[in-house]
């Protein structure tokens, strides 16, 4: 069974950045070799993440790429902005405002602190759970 992890972001780093909190996840993700998909929003936040995945931390280098090149199937994170068809992966980073579509094992839901995007991630809730996802949440 799919299971979906909500991580609602509270601490001041994170208010400040929400992506941030991706990069982290994405980090994890990497470490533990789990191909990433991240599904952003817009173009404009796909080309955001893809400059701070390089860097937000000095240390860390997590091999990624926008989707859309011949090669997607070598990076271990792919950035996936609407539109740009890509091959499901297990492990997915929905920053959108549905739930993804496809075939995942796992989806980690982004929450920023703006209560429009708690209301949104409340309809995204109630929506794995019409589909019998395990649901979780985590306060970040």
């Amino acid at each position: 069974m799919p299971r979906a992890d909500f991580y609602l972001i509270d601490k001041p780093r994170f208010r400040e950045q929400p992506l941030l909190l991706v990069c982290e996840l994405a980090r994890k993700a990497f470490a533990a070799r789990q191909p990433t998909l991240i599904l952003t929003r817009d173009h404009e936040q796909a080309h955001v993440l893809d400059e701070l995945l390089w860097a937000f931390d000095d240390d860390a280098m997590i091999p990624h790429q926008l989707a859309g090149d011949d090669d997607d199937d070598e990076a271990a994170v792919l950035i996936v902005p609407p539109g740009v068809d890509s091959a499901d992966r297990p492990l997915l980073i929905n920053l959108r405002e549905g739930c993804p579509g496809g075939s995942y094992q796992r989806v980690l839901e982004v929450v920023a602190a703006e209560p429009a995007e708690r209301e949104g991630s409340r309809n995204r809730w109630r929506e794995y759970q019409r589909l019998g996802v395990e649901l979780h949440k985590f306060d970040m």
